[in-house]
């Protein structure tokens, strides 16, 4: 495998050099603690200690040693994201390297992951969860972003990777609980619940409860927001468990979607400006209810044979109200255009999985195989009601106005009439984790889906139909010469439906799966007594078939794109001498689109222009990207420390027009502990440096600035 790229041809068009250096390094760190090894640690729902877990759940839906896993797997953990003081998926996946961040539409987590969207690529525990929505932290024990594509065990999607919440769960050994209030800059205030006791010997009941009402850094911004989520844990016997949880999530706050670019770059204004309503609070909200059943039973038959079934039902609400500056800019006059409308989503699903674990040896093997089963369905009403693009235009320097109501032509479109859409999920797969020998283990599996789209309208359209049979395998090999070093090369391979988690429509229900093919080196190597691990992945990833209009007829899609991304990621976790804690990583990501009949316009070129999208450059995929964060136990209680992430410049289309620049923030730390009590604080973007720290991937003009200085405190009470 080749990486092409423009760093120096000798650093990584040789995987095997890479690795190499990789050993060699390992080999003289480690000579004088030759008897050093990994100290597996099962993560359970108390918080771990430090930053580096050994194990993690994602990638092979066990709790296997990271050691052991063919793939990139960043683990962020409870102490990491309070030391951060995260309390949003954006904060706390600034820690994964290769992940950059997407505007969406002002109204959900959305990030890229290896140069590729992940709009739907979102978990809870190993279910899907790819409503559109602002997910909270007040009940994650940590998250996991497994690199790369995983169609194996989580059936659609996943060409760059996909972001698992693990949730906290139930304790059976002892009552504990912890309450918190933040309190900061532009009136953060944040009140969180953590309380958790048995119920006799065989019941353990936990609660988990936040309450966020806020202001923000961008003019008229609010967020009013809560998460309750209670969890029963019952022992019905030594062999039988069953894990009861249940999510209320409401979310309401300023639809969002930023600024506007000018001749190139993010136009020059205070990063509150608001290109929105002047009476935001009453035309531009977006509110947001989720609730979530779960139900997971475990039986063991015997130490080698175990059975796990998963139910979760979900219900998810938005209504969306935005008013957004969509259209073109004019350079002369300094005028954008503004588009005004609503979004109304309403959709249910259910899923169930069913894993069994065989534990064996084989043809003098040990094995491990996993065999299961997944069925699903969601059923997702859309209404949606748009302005025409830059129906009206506004200052690009003094936005402030009141948007001209909806026209009737709006509410008369096809673009708004009500869809109903049916997704089925069937599938079986099947993963085998073979110890080949003392040094040598191997893990092969594969899936085979059938996924249906049924969508029709509510008036006048013709009701349209699809379903995909796809296999999806994955291999890896890894090799241990020692209990602290592993290495691996792995292939694995995902498809993505038309549509995939949205309405299907005429121009698109012909066209077969996207494919995604990932091929990736690697080296995890611990250090000090397994107190600090690195993970180094050297991939080539590739999504063919990308979807282009047909130049021949354009109302319909043909499949001839390609999209790759050749790309190096290192991370770096743990504990360093001196009562150091560290969490470090780099991405360095070359992506573009390297076949495309494909032409793409921007709001920054006159009306109707195109450019061809072949050699485009991915949006929002930087050249490079770094994070450091160091932590000191300062004893007597006290700890401090900091941080400093990089960014390279951004492209914010695939038009490679409007570019984000580069940027460097850094923040600082402290807290200071008692045996009951806690106070943190953090101070963010100390230099109260300018930046902009996502892009909508798609549109030009929707651009988000990040927050400027900001002082959050904490304080915490454990009893």
């Amino acid at each position: 495998m080749s990486v092409r790229s423009r760093a120096p041809r000798s650093r990584l068009r040789h995987p095997s050099l890479f690795v190499a250096a990789l050993a060699a390094a390992h080999c003289a760190a480690q000579a004088q603690s030759a008897d050093a090894t990994l100290k597996e640690v099962t993560v359970t729902s108390e918080q771990d200690v430090g930053y580096a877990p050994s194990v993690g759940s994602t990638a092979t839906k066990g709790s296997a040693p990271l050691r052991d896993i063919p793939q990139a797997v960043n683990v962020l953990p409870a102490q990491l994201l309070r030391d951060q003081g995260a309390t949003s998926m954006q904060d706390a996946l600034r820690n994964a390297p290769g992940v950059s961040f997407n505007a969406g539409d002002g109204q959900r987590d959305q990030v890229v992951i290896r140069g590729f969207t992940a709009i739907a690529d979102w978990f809870v525990d190993g279910v899907r969860d790819d409503a559109l929505y602002f997910r909270d932290l007040s009940d994650t024990e940590r998250i996991e972003v497994l690199k790369g594509p995983a169609a194996v065990l989580y059936g659609r999607g996943s060409s760059g990777g996909l972001v698992n919440r693990v949730t906290k769960k139930p304790i059976f050994e002892r009552p504990f609980g912890e309450v918190s209030l933040g309190l900061g800059s532009h009136d953060f205030k944040r009140a969180t619940a953590d309380l958790n006791t048995p119920i006799g010997e065989n019941m353990a009941f936990r609660l988990n409860v936040a309450r966020e009402k806020s202001g923000s850094y961008r003019d008229q911004q609010f967020i009013d927001r809560y998460n309750i989520a209670p969890s029963l844990a019952i022992k019905f016997s030594p062999q039988t468990d069953l894990l009861l949880q249940y999510t209320n999530a409401y979310d309401q706050r300023l639809t969002d979607f930023g600024i506007p670019a000018l001749n190139g770059r993010p136009v020059n204004v205070p990063i509150g400006t608001y290109y929105g309503s002047a009476f935001a609070k009453r035309d531009d909200t977006t509110t947001t209810k989720v609730q979530s059943f779960t139900a997971t039973l475990n039986h063991r038959f015997s130490d080698a044979l175990t059975l796990r079934n998963t139910t979760r039902y979900y219900s998810y609400k938005l209504d969306r109200f935005n008013t957004l500056p969509s259209g073109t800019t004019d350079p002369v006059r300094l005028t954008v255009g503004r588009t005004r409308g609503f979004v109304d989503r309403d959709e249910s699903g259910w899923f169930n999985q069913t894993d069994l674990t065989w534990r064996n040896e084989l043809g003098g093997f040990k094995q491990e195989w996993l065999v299961g089963a997944e069925l699903g369905q969601q059923d997702k009403r859309l209404y949606s009601v748009s302005s025409a693009t830059g129906y009206e235009r506004v200052s690009i320097l003094n936005p402030v106005a009141v948007p001209a109501p909806l026209p009737l032509s709006s509410y008369t479109a096809t673009s708004a009439i009500p869809s109903n859409s049916t997704f089925k999920t069937a599938a079986l797969y099947a993963q085998n984790q073979i110890t080949l020998a003392p040094q040598w283990k191997a893990l092969v599996g594969g899936r085979y889906d059938v996924f249906g789209q049924d969508t029709s309208f509510e008036r006048t359209l013709a009701p349209l139909s699809r379903t995909d049979r796809k296999f999806s395998p994955r291999a890896g090999l890894v090799w241990q010469p020692s209990e602290t070093q592993s290495y691996y090369v792995s292939y694995s391979r995902s498809f993505q439906p038309s549509a995939e988690t949205f309405a299907l429509s005429a121009s698109n229900t012909a066209n077969d799966p996207e494919i995604t093919v990932n091929k990736e080196i690697g080296a995890k190597l611990d250090f000090l007594d397994g107190a600090l691990n690195l993970t180094a992945a050297v991939f080539n990833l590739e999504r063919s078939g990308i979807k282009n209009t047909d130049p021949a007829n354009p109302a319909r899609q043909i499949n001839v794109g390609t999209q790759r991304t050749n790309g190096m990621e290192l991370a770096l976790a743990g504990k360093l001498p001196g009562r150091w804690d560290i969490s470090a990583g780099y991405a360095y990501l070359d992506g573009r689109m390297t076949k495309s009949l494909a032409t793409v316009s921007s709001l920054q070129l006159p009306v109707g222009a195109a450019m061809p999208v072949q050699g485009k450059i991915a949006p929002l995929t930087p050249r490079h990207s770094a994070f450091v964060w160091l932590m000191k136990d300062l004893g007597n209680g006290l700890s401090a420390g900091g941080g400093i992430n990089y960014m390279a410049a951004r492209y914010a289309s695939l038009s490679n027009l409007v570019t984000l620049p580069s940027y460097v923030t850094a923040d600082l730390a402290a807290s200071y502990k008692t045996g009951r009590y806690e106070i943190s604080a953090n101070l963010k973007n100390i230099a109260n440096r300018k930046y902009y720290v996502s892009g909508h991937g798609s549109v030009d003009n929707l651009i988000m600035p990040g927050p400027g200085r900001e002082l959050q405190v904490m304080l915490t009470a454990k009893f």
